[in-house]
Protein backbone atom coordinates (compact mmCIF):
# COMPACT_ATOMS: atom_id res chain seq x y z
CA UNK A 1 0.00 0.00 0.00
CA UNK A 2 2.82 2.19 0.89
CA UNK A 3 4.61 1.93 -2.63
CA UNK A 4 1.32 2.94 -4.18
CA UNK A 5 0.99 6.53 -2.25
CA UNK A 6 1.65 9.58 -4.15
CA UNK A 7 3.19 12.88 -3.53
CA UNK A 8 0.35 15.75 -2.62
CA UNK A 9 -0.62 17.51 -5.92
CA UNK A 10 -3.32 20.40 -6.23
CA UNK A 11 -6.61 18.56 -4.84
CA UNK A 12 -4.88 17.24 -2.30
CA UNK A 13 -3.70 20.63 -1.34
CA UNK A 14 -7.31 22.18 -1.57
CA UNK A 15 -8.66 18.83 0.42
CA UNK A 16 -6.30 19.89 3.55
CA UNK A 17 -6.53 23.71 3.24
CA UNK A 18 -10.29 22.53 3.77
CA UNK A 19 -9.44 20.43 6.61
CA UNK A 20 -7.61 22.44 8.18
CA UNK A 21 -10.13 25.18 8.22
CA UNK A 22 -12.73 22.81 9.65
CA UNK A 23 -10.11 21.49 12.31
CA UNK A 24 -8.81 25.17 13.35
CA UNK A 25 -12.41 26.31 13.98
CA UNK A 26 -13.75 23.50 16.31
CA UNK A 27 -12.57 25.15 19.31
CA UNK A 28 -13.99 28.32 18.69
CA UNK A 29 -17.49 27.15 18.08
CA UNK A 30 -16.89 25.34 21.40
CA UNK A 31 -15.99 28.35 23.28
CA UNK A 32 -19.01 30.28 21.41
CA UNK A 33 -21.53 27.62 22.30
CA UNK A 34 -20.40 27.28 25.74
CA UNK A 35 -22.51 29.84 27.32
CA UNK A 36 -25.72 27.63 26.13
CA UNK A 37 -24.40 23.99 26.14
CA UNK A 38 -21.41 23.06 28.71
CA UNK A 39 -18.23 22.54 26.83
CA UNK A 40 -18.46 18.95 28.07
CA UNK A 41 -21.87 18.33 26.94
CA UNK A 42 -20.40 19.34 23.93
CA UNK A 43 -17.97 17.00 23.60
CA UNK A 44 -19.51 14.00 24.42
CA UNK A 45 -23.13 14.86 22.21
CA UNK A 46 -20.80 15.01 18.87
CA UNK A 47 -18.74 11.82 19.92
CA UNK A 48 -22.26 9.87 20.19
CA UNK A 49 -23.65 11.32 17.18
CA UNK A 50 -20.57 10.88 15.21
CA UNK A 51 -20.17 7.15 16.44
CA UNK A 52 -24.24 6.30 15.35
CA UNK A 53 -22.57 7.19 11.96
CA UNK A 54 -19.80 5.22 12.01
CA UNK A 55 -21.54 2.13 13.08
CA UNK A 56 -23.65 2.51 10.07
CA UNK A 57 -20.84 2.83 8.13
CA UNK A 58 -19.38 0.12 9.41
CA UNK A 59 -22.58 -2.16 8.96
CA UNK A 60 -22.41 -1.01 5.32
CA UNK A 61 -18.74 -1.33 4.53
CA UNK A 62 -17.91 -3.77 7.60
CA UNK A 63 -14.85 -4.54 9.56
CA UNK A 64 -17.25 -5.43 12.53
CA UNK A 65 -14.86 -8.82 12.35
CA UNK A 66 -11.74 -7.34 13.57
CA UNK A 67 -13.26 -6.33 16.82
CA UNK A 68 -12.11 -9.78 18.93
CA UNK A 69 -8.72 -8.61 18.18
CA UNK A 70 -8.73 -5.05 18.89
CA UNK A 71 -11.32 -4.27 21.71
CA UNK A 72 -8.63 -3.98 24.02
CA UNK A 73 -6.20 -1.53 22.33
CA UNK A 74 -9.68 0.40 20.91
CA UNK A 75 -10.69 0.97 24.85
CA UNK A 76 -7.40 2.07 25.47
CA UNK A 77 -7.34 4.41 22.90
CA UNK A 78 -11.26 5.50 22.85
CA UNK A 79 -10.38 6.41 26.79
CA UNK A 80 -7.45 8.42 25.87
CA UNK A 81 -9.49 10.54 22.76
CA UNK A 82 -12.16 10.98 25.20
CA UNK A 83 -9.76 12.23 27.64
CA UNK A 84 -8.16 14.39 25.41
CA UNK A 85 -11.57 15.91 24.92
CA UNK A 86 -12.12 16.20 28.67
CA UNK A 87 -8.98 18.33 28.81
CA UNK A 88 -9.95 20.74 25.72
CA UNK A 89 -13.64 21.01 27.26
CA UNK A 90 -12.45 22.13 30.38
CA UNK A 91 -8.94 23.86 29.14
CA UNK A 92 -11.65 26.62 27.57
CA UNK A 93 -13.01 28.05 29.98
CA UNK A 94 -9.94 29.16 31.39
CA UNK A 95 -7.81 29.74 28.44
CA UNK A 96 -8.44 30.91 24.36
CA UNK A 97 -9.23 28.94 21.97
CA UNK A 98 -6.20 30.29 20.30
CA UNK A 99 -4.29 29.01 23.43
CA UNK A 100 -5.87 25.93 22.66
CA UNK A 101 -5.10 24.80 19.32
CA UNK A 102 -1.58 25.43 19.63
CA UNK A 103 -0.85 23.58 22.32
CA UNK A 104 -3.44 21.19 21.09
CA UNK A 105 -0.69 20.19 18.29
CA UNK A 106 1.84 19.99 20.00
CA UNK A 107 0.36 16.01 19.69
CA UNK A 108 3.30 14.89 16.88
CA UNK A 109 6.06 15.89 19.35
CA UNK A 110 4.44 13.48 22.03
CA UNK A 111 3.80 10.54 19.28
CA UNK A 112 7.21 10.51 18.18
CA UNK A 113 8.69 10.05 21.67
CA UNK A 114 6.22 7.23 22.43
CA UNK A 115 7.06 5.46 19.04
CA UNK A 116 10.54 5.95 19.88
CA UNK A 117 10.31 4.08 22.75
CA UNK A 118 8.02 1.05 21.70
CA UNK A 119 9.06 0.76 18.05
CA UNK A 120 12.58 0.33 17.16
CA UNK A 121 11.75 0.98 13.61
CA UNK A 122 10.17 4.86 14.61
CA UNK A 123 13.85 5.63 16.20
CA UNK A 124 14.36 9.56 16.18
CA UNK A 125 16.99 11.10 14.12
CA UNK A 126 19.22 13.88 14.88
CA UNK A 127 17.01 16.49 13.13
CA UNK A 128 13.95 14.99 15.09
CA UNK A 129 15.48 15.38 18.35
CA UNK A 130 16.25 19.05 17.56
CA UNK A 131 12.65 19.50 16.72
CA UNK A 132 11.42 18.39 19.99
CA UNK A 133 13.79 20.51 21.17
CA UNK A 134 12.41 23.48 19.15
CA UNK A 135 9.33 22.69 20.30
CA UNK A 136 9.69 22.47 24.10
CA UNK A 137 11.33 25.51 23.77
CA UNK A 138 8.61 27.04 22.14
CA UNK A 139 6.28 25.68 24.77
CA UNK A 140 8.25 27.02 27.68
CA UNK A 141 7.54 30.48 25.74
CA UNK A 142 4.22 30.36 24.67
CA UNK A 143 3.74 29.15 28.56
CA UNK A 144 5.66 32.71 29.77
CA UNK A 145 2.47 34.70 28.29
CA UNK A 146 0.40 34.03 30.78
CA UNK A 147 3.35 35.66 33.36
CA UNK A 148 4.16 38.91 33.96
CA UNK A 149 6.22 40.65 36.96
CA UNK A 150 2.84 42.48 38.21
CA UNK A 151 0.87 39.02 38.29
CA UNK A 152 0.75 35.73 37.07
CA UNK A 153 -2.99 34.47 35.36
CA UNK A 154 -3.36 30.64 37.03
CA UNK A 155 -6.73 30.89 35.13
CA UNK A 156 -4.96 31.46 32.05
CA UNK A 157 -1.60 29.03 32.85
CA UNK A 158 -4.02 26.18 34.08
CA UNK A 159 -5.93 26.38 30.73
CA UNK A 160 -2.96 26.24 28.59
CA UNK A 161 -1.32 23.26 31.08
CA UNK A 162 -5.14 21.41 30.01
CA UNK A 163 -4.02 22.15 26.39
CA UNK A 164 -0.93 20.52 26.28
CA UNK A 165 -2.36 17.66 28.17
CA UNK A 166 -4.98 17.25 25.06
CA UNK A 167 -2.23 16.70 22.94
CA UNK A 168 0.11 14.58 25.12
CA UNK A 169 -3.65 12.38 25.06
CA UNK A 170 -3.58 12.61 21.49
CA UNK A 171 -0.24 11.15 20.87
CA UNK A 172 -0.65 8.69 23.06
CA UNK A 173 -3.73 7.63 21.28
CA UNK A 174 -1.44 8.03 17.80
CA UNK A 175 0.94 5.76 19.76
CA UNK A 176 -1.82 2.96 20.95
CA UNK A 177 -2.67 2.73 17.34
CA UNK A 178 0.81 2.58 16.05
CA UNK A 179 1.90 -0.16 18.12
CA UNK A 180 -1.22 -2.19 18.62
CA UNK A 181 -3.41 -5.21 16.04
CA UNK A 182 -5.65 -1.32 15.38
CA UNK A 183 -2.65 -0.32 12.82
CA UNK A 184 -4.32 -3.83 10.84
CA UNK A 185 -7.86 -2.69 11.28
CA UNK A 186 -10.00 -0.40 9.24
CA UNK A 187 -9.64 3.03 9.77
CA UNK A 188 -13.57 3.74 10.38
CA UNK A 189 -13.18 0.77 13.22
CA UNK A 190 -10.54 2.46 15.21
CA UNK A 191 -12.45 6.30 14.87
CA UNK A 192 -15.70 4.04 16.03
CA UNK A 193 -13.95 2.47 19.43
CA UNK A 194 -12.75 6.54 20.00
CA UNK A 195 -15.95 8.11 19.50
CA UNK A 196 -17.80 5.22 21.59
CA UNK A 197 -15.71 5.33 24.15
CA UNK A 198 -14.89 9.31 24.60
CA UNK A 199 -19.56 9.49 24.68
CA UNK A 200 -19.52 7.18 27.22
CA UNK A 201 -17.05 8.36 29.30
CA UNK A 202 -18.02 12.17 28.71
CA UNK A 203 -21.45 11.70 29.41
CA UNK A 204 -20.88 10.14 32.17
CA UNK A 205 -18.30 12.75 33.48
CA UNK A 206 -21.06 15.33 32.64
CA UNK A 207 -23.68 13.51 34.71
CA UNK A 208 -21.51 13.83 37.56
CA UNK A 209 -20.70 17.10 37.79
CA UNK A 210 -24.18 18.51 37.22
CA UNK A 211 -23.17 19.60 33.57
CA UNK A 212 -25.90 17.71 32.01
CA UNK A 213 -28.20 19.90 32.98
CA UNK A 214 -26.39 22.72 31.46
CA UNK A 215 -28.01 22.52 28.07
CA UNK A 216 -29.86 25.33 26.39
CA UNK A 217 -31.21 24.90 22.76
CA UNK A 218 -30.18 27.45 20.91
CA UNK A 219 -29.20 28.33 16.85
CA UNK A 220 -25.78 28.77 17.99
CA UNK A 221 -25.66 25.36 20.42
CA UNK A 222 -27.22 23.40 17.66
CA UNK A 223 -24.97 24.70 15.27
CA UNK A 224 -22.08 23.96 17.05
CA UNK A 225 -22.76 20.50 18.13
CA UNK A 226 -23.89 19.34 14.73
CA UNK A 227 -21.26 21.40 13.24
CA UNK A 228 -18.41 18.96 15.26
CA UNK A 229 -20.46 16.09 15.24
CA UNK A 230 -21.38 15.57 11.55
CA UNK A 231 -18.59 17.91 10.16
CA UNK A 232 -15.66 17.84 12.30
CA UNK A 233 -15.81 13.59 14.28
CA UNK A 234 -17.39 12.32 11.18
CA UNK A 235 -16.80 14.03 7.51
CA UNK A 236 -13.81 15.60 8.60
CA UNK A 237 -11.57 12.52 10.25
CA UNK A 238 -12.44 9.95 7.68
CA UNK A 239 -11.53 12.61 4.96
CA UNK A 240 -8.29 12.46 6.77
CA UNK A 241 -8.01 8.41 6.71
CA UNK A 242 -8.48 8.46 3.14
CA UNK A 243 -6.28 10.77 2.11
CA UNK A 244 -3.64 8.67 4.11
CA UNK A 245 -4.42 5.73 2.14
CA UNK A 246 -3.64 7.60 -0.88
CA UNK A 247 -0.88 10.46 0.06
CA UNK A 248 2.64 10.26 1.39
CA UNK A 249 1.81 10.90 5.40
CA UNK A 250 4.69 13.46 5.46
CA UNK A 251 3.66 15.42 2.90
CA UNK A 252 0.08 15.77 4.72
CA UNK A 253 1.40 16.43 7.89
CA UNK A 254 3.55 19.68 6.60
CA UNK A 255 0.05 20.73 5.42
CA UNK A 256 -1.66 19.74 8.62
CA UNK A 257 0.08 22.43 10.71
CA UNK A 258 -1.64 25.38 8.86
CA UNK A 259 -4.30 24.28 11.68
CA UNK A 260 -3.23 26.34 14.66
CA UNK A 261 -2.81 28.82 12.36
CA UNK A 262 -6.48 29.40 11.47
CA UNK A 263 -7.55 28.45 15.39
CA UNK A 264 -5.28 31.42 16.18
CA UNK A 265 -6.88 33.56 13.88
CA UNK A 266 -10.56 32.22 14.15
CA UNK A 267 -9.79 32.84 18.26
CA UNK A 268 -9.20 36.61 17.50
CA UNK A 269 -10.79 37.45 14.64
CA UNK A 270 -14.28 36.29 16.14
CA UNK A 271 -13.78 35.62 19.95
CA UNK A 272 -11.15 38.53 19.83
CA UNK A 273 -8.74 36.87 22.22
CA UNK A 274 -5.87 38.60 22.49
CA UNK A 275 -2.27 37.35 21.86
CA UNK A 276 1.09 38.20 23.48
CA UNK A 277 4.11 38.54 22.11
CA UNK A 278 5.15 35.51 24.04
CA UNK A 279 2.56 33.29 22.83
CA UNK A 280 3.47 34.66 19.29
CA UNK A 281 6.89 33.96 19.47
CA UNK A 282 6.17 30.54 21.18
CA UNK A 283 3.65 29.35 18.87
CA UNK A 284 6.47 30.02 15.75
CA UNK A 285 8.53 27.59 17.01
CA UNK A 286 6.25 25.24 18.53
CA UNK A 287 5.20 24.87 14.43
CA UNK A 288 8.75 24.87 13.47
CA UNK A 289 9.39 21.84 15.93
CA UNK A 290 6.59 19.60 15.31
CA UNK A 291 7.65 20.44 11.09
CA UNK A 292 10.94 18.73 12.00
CA UNK A 293 9.19 16.03 14.01
CA UNK A 294 6.50 14.90 11.91
CA UNK A 295 8.04 16.07 8.25
CA UNK A 296 12.01 15.34 9.08
CA UNK A 297 12.22 13.50 4.85
CA UNK A 298 9.95 16.29 3.79
CA UNK A 299 12.88 18.67 5.10
CA UNK A 300 15.66 16.86 4.15
CA UNK A 301 15.15 16.77 0.38
CA UNK A 302 13.78 20.33 0.45
CA UNK A 303 17.74 21.60 2.22
CA UNK A 304 19.53 19.07 -0.54
CA UNK A 305 17.25 21.45 -3.17
CA UNK A 306 18.29 24.40 -1.44
CA UNK A 307 21.71 23.24 -1.29
CA UNK A 308 21.93 22.59 -4.84
CA UNK A 309 22.97 19.00 -3.40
Amino acid sequence: MSAERRQTDAFALKVMLGLCVIWGVQQVTIKWAAADIAPVMQAAMRSGLSAALVALLLCWRGGWQHTAQTWRAGLLAGSLFGLEFLFIAEGLKLTSAAHMSVFLYTAPVFTALGLQWLLPSERLRPLQWAGIGLAFGGIAVAFAGGISLEHMDYRTLLGDAMGLAAGICWGATTVVVRASRLSEAPATLTLFYQLIVAFAGLLLIALFSGQISHVSWTPVSLASVLFQGLVVSFASYLTWFWLLRRYLASNLAVFSFMTPLFGVTFGVVLLGEPLSLNFIGGAVLVLMGITLVSAEQWVRRRLRIWLGQ
